[in-house]
């Protein structure tokens, strides 16, 4: 007992570590499997070990490269932007120049109203309850949900919703919607990017000593990469499903974290 105490208390820092690259493990196992889900976990998981702001810290750089690994891994880029720009160009806009932030918007309530939007798209999907968004007038659509989008991730640090009940309503097939996930995500994460440092929350500072922003990088890779190979196996109706079950857990997940919160 007093080994382990002794283990414990001397080297918290290596413990933390463990707990981090867990994290990011699970968390890039997850996005590779269903193609979402790195930031929304990762940062729920570690506000019990650390202060927000450390987390954020943490996250961009796992996030940034995940995504774009995500966003070219796939024949389907170039067909995707010109057909989804307009959407990027609303996140952008959204998040750099939406009213409220993470800064000012209550994080609780903004967990349990994403979660609970995300549970309702989740089982109408699981119950496939028809979505579909109609090709005339899909770049007006496109850019209101990137405005939307950039929103709340402007008010919340994160960008799920509803970019991704939009693209899946767009009916692309298995890979080009995690490919077009990849691509939103990436957008998203480098506006969020921006936005925290016009704000002054991005420091290096908030970094306990001595750690770097490396440190989750090699986890969220490797889970991402093991991920991938469970997607692979998976056909386009078990692919779907797990899809909406994955979105569902998140919601569940984000309500839950919102009422403790």
């Amino acid at each position: 007992m007093n080994s382990i105490n002794n283990f414990m208390g001397t080297d918290p820092d290596t413990l933390l570590m463990g707990v981090v690259v867990s994290v990011f493990l699970l968390a890039g196992l997850v996005k590779g499997v269903v193609g979402l889900g790195l930031p929304t976990l990762s940062m729920g998981l570690l506000a019990g070990v650390m202060p927000p702001a450390q987390a954020a810290v943490l996250l961009i750089l796992p996030s940034l490269l995940t995504n774009a690994w995500q966003m070219w891994d796939g024949a389907a880029l170039a067909s995707l932007l010109r057909r989804l720009w307009p959407l990027q160009l609303g996140v952008v806009a959204g998040t750099l120049w939406a009213p409220v932030s993470l800064v000012t918007l209550d994080a609780g309530l903004a967990s349990m109203g994403l979660g609970t939007a995300l549970m309702v798209y989740a089982l109408l999907g699981l119950f496939a309850v028809p979505l579909a968004v109609p090709r005339r007038g899909e770049r007006g659509s496109s850019f209101i949900t990137g405005l939307l989008t950039g929103a709340i991730t402007s008010a919340t640090g994160v960008f799920v919703f509803p970019a991704v009940p939009y693209l899946q309503a767009l009916a692309l097939r298995k890979n080009e919607l995690v490919q077009a996930l990849g691509l939103s995500f990436t957008v998203s994460t480098v506006a969020l990017f921006l936005r925290l440092v016009m704000e002054g929350s991005f420091a290096m500072g908030q970094l306990p000593g001595g750690w770097s922003l490396l440190l989750p990088l090699p986890a969220a890779l490797l889970g991402m990469a093991a991920g991938q190979v469970l997607r692979g196996r998976v056909g386009e109706k078990g692919f779907k499903r797990l899809f909406f079950v994955g979105l569902l857990l998140i919601g569940v997940y984000m309500v839950a974290r919102g009422a403790m919160h």
